[in-house]
This record gives structure tokens, C-alpha cells and sequence, in this order.
């Protein structure tokens, strides 16, 4: 069985999806008699290079997200079966691929699909429906995105839920903790205590905004020394969020720290008080399960994806109430015994999800479908 393994769209390995195929790839278990092939931009031949050694066959086409979409509706799927490719894994599913899927193939969706639809053209959105509507099977990142894309009118006869991982290599508590007036986290030295909201400012749906008026009214009532550190690199809200926090009462008090290293979030998490994650619209919800895991009492939206992954783990709130979510951080920074159950469950629930199972029903689930595939 040879798979051919699809790293278009992945932002050469630095967006989420990149992040979830390097961690995949990291943790396939070994299969007798089976073949991964990686294939995409040339530029890549290297980036997904993990535990194994993985042949890539590099295409040379313009770095561009057009161009690369032109490629899969042309010749990704007549380049997959002059190569051979007994099944095709798409790793970027909602974007990325052919508008009829000839040879056998696996579409990984975690984005919210209506969302990306929303961006689309009629045509693009025709094509991206009746592409996923020829996969031999979609695997969606969590029960939220499975019904999101029937909703979208996809009619894939096969969705299966895989939810994404956590490193606990890399995510875990540490009691080790120094009590410091600072969290110094190269290239940053963060003043305690802080909470801490790590995601990309490219959304109103992120509701960065409304954490921070939820933040400012939490520091107004209590006077209590705690700093708001918004932890992701600019996108399309960033105008919105940084005018925001500049005409705060509380602007000395929030720390907008651009782009953060990903291998230094295990330590920005362990450092802070509580994570809090308003964000609406997730398909998957990585940042609270491994905030979790690291140790911290988490306060989310009940919303999209987070009660699925988070389950009865994390104090919800409603995004758009304002002094909800104020009374949650409050709640959160100064009532102990409900912190100490948060975290010590949190702990416990974070452990249901790694990389490792992640894989192994991603192998079994790309299993099925070549054997499927033989019956034709």
C-alpha cells in the first residue's frame, strides 16, 4: 500500500495544519507493507522531516495559495495515479484538492468548512463541496466540524472523527515552578501574575476585543495585580484589538506580545494564573486541552468545538456577555478550591488525547479505505 501524503497549504509547515501534520507524521506507528510518500512545494522537501525517513516528491509551482489551488483542480489527481499512489491523504481537505477525486482518497478537514466557504467564490465553493463529496472519506477534527460539513451540503458517504493530539512531552505540570516576580521566557520577561489568551488576531470570532473589556471591567472591580498578556501574531483583527487595548482603563496592564515561539507556550502556560479562551468558532481547540494539561485552570466559550474537547473540565461563558466572562476570571483568580478541581481534572482529561492515538486511527482509518478500495 503506497499513500501519497498531500503538505500543500500548509504554510511550509508553520500554520495549524502544518503544526498537526508534523505531529502526525512524528507518531505514524510503523505498518508492514506500507509506503508514505510526502508530496508538495519543492521548497518543503525538508520541512516534514520527523523519527522516519519519508521520500518527497517536490512540485515547482508559484508560492501562492492560487497557484497552488490552480494545481489541484489541473493535475493533482493525474499526478497522483501516474505515481502511483494506492491512497491520497489531504491534508489541507478544505482547500486543497481536486474538484473529483478519482483515485482513492482521505480529506482531513479541521478548519470550520462554512467558514472557509464563506471566503469562496460560487465556483470555488461548488468545486470545494463536490471535491469533498468524492473523498472515500473525510476525517474531521472534532463532532462540531463532522456536522459543519454536512450542513455545507458535503454528501461524503464516510466522515470519521479524529481529534487532534497534545505533546505531553512538551505540555505537562511542572511543580518546579519558580515563584518569581517574572516569567522569563526568551525573548520575553512577562510580569506576574498574568492571564494568558494565545491565539492569532485574525477574526472578530477570536473575541479579543471582548476579553479585553471583560479584562478592564475584572480589573476595575477587584484592583487585583494581574496582567492581561495576548500571546499570537497579527492577522486581519489586529487594528481592532491593539485599539482596544490601548483605550483601556487598564492599557498598562495588557501585553500584546506579536508572534510567540511555539516551543515556548509550554512555559507561558505553566507561568500563568489561568488561561482563558474566547474564541467562538474552533474546530479543534488545541490551546485549552494544552493549557490544561500543563497544569492551569482554564475558563472558556461554550462554544464551536471547546465543550466537546474541554467536557465539564473548564468554566464557560458566554463571549458576548461581557461581565459573564469578567466574573468568570474573577472566579477563576481568586477561588481556590474551584481552581484546584479545575486543574487536577484538567489534567486527567488532557491525557485522552495525544499524537500517538491521533495516528493510529488515522493509520486504521486509511487502512480501511485501501481495503475498500481492492473490493472495487
Amino acid at each position: 500500500m503506497k499513500t501519497g501524503v498531500d503538505t500543500f497549504g500548509l504554510e511550509h509547515g508553520k500554520s495549524g495544519l502544518g503544526s498537526y501534520l508534523l505531529s502526525l507524521l512524528k507518531c505514524l506507528p510503523d505498518t508492514e507493507g506500507g509506503q508514505i510518500e510526502l508530496f508538495g512545494p519543492e521548497a518543503d522537501r525538508y520541512t516534514y522531516i520527523s523519527n522516519r525517513a519519508f521520500n518527497y516528491n517536490g512540485i515547482s509551482i508559484k508560492d501562492s495559495a492560487a497557484a497552488e489551488r490552480r494545481w489541484h483542480i489541473k493535475k493533482a489527481d493525474r499526478f497522483c495515479r501516474k505515481n502511483g499512489y494506492d491512497i491520497v491523504f489531504y491534508t489541507d481537505g478544505s482547500r486543497m484538492i481536486p474538484p473529483k477525486a478519482k483515485a482513492h482518497s482521505i480529506a482531513v478537514v479541521n478548519s470550520i468548512l462554512s467558514n472557509v466557504l464563506a471566503e469562496c467564490t460560487y465556483f470555488e465553493r461548488k468545486g470545494i463541496i463536490k471535491g469533498l463529496s468524492s473523498m472515500d472519506c473525510i476525517i474531521a477534527s472534532s463532532m462540531y466540524v463532522k456536522k459543519d460539513i454536512v450542513r455545507c451540503g458535503v454528501k461524503c458517504s464516510k466522515i470519521e472523527i479524529v481529534h487532534n493530539g497534545i505533546d505531553h512531552s512538551m505540555f505537562y505540570p511542572d511543580s518546579k515552578i519558580e515563584q518569581t516576580d517574572f516569567a522569563d521566557i526568551k525573548p520575553f520577561a512577562i510580569k506576574k501574575p498574568y492571564i494568558i489568551y494565545g491565539s492569532r488576531m485574525q477574526s472578530p470570532d477570536k473575541k479579543h476585543v471582548e476579553l479585553i473589556k471583560a479584562f478592564t471591567r475584572f480589573k476595575e472591580k477587584t484592583g487585583l495585580p494581574h496582567r492581561l498578556v495576548l500571546a499570537g501574531e497579527e492577522g486581519d483583527y489586529a487594528e481592532e484589538v491593539q485599539k482596544a487595548a490601548f483605550e483601556s482603563s487598564a492599557a498598562s496592564e495588557i501585553f500584546l506580545t506579536g508572534f510567540f515561539p511555539r516551543d515556548g507556550f509550554p512555559e507561558l502556560y505553566r507561568n500563568a494564573e489561568m488561561c482563558i479562551f474566547p474564541s467562538v468558532n474552533e474546530g479543534v481547540g488545541l490551546p485549552v486541552l494544552e493549557a490544561m494539561a500543563t497544569g492551569i485552570p482554564v475558563a472558556c466559550a461554550k462554544a464551536g468545538a471547546l465543550p466537546e474537547v474541554a467536557g465539564n473540565n473548564v468554566l464557560y461563558f458566554d463571549s458576548d456577555n461581557i461581565e459573564n466572562m469578567a466574573d468568570c476570571i474573577e472566579q477563576l483568580v481568586t477561588d481556590e478550591k474551584l481552581r484546584n478541581k479545575l486543574v487536577a481534572s484538567g489534567i486527567e482529561w488532557s491525557k485522552r488525547f495525544s499524537w500517538e492515538k491521533a495516528a493510529e486511527e488515522t493509520v486504521k482509518i486509511i487502512k480501511d479505505v485501501y481495503e475498500l478500495s481492492k473490493k472495487d
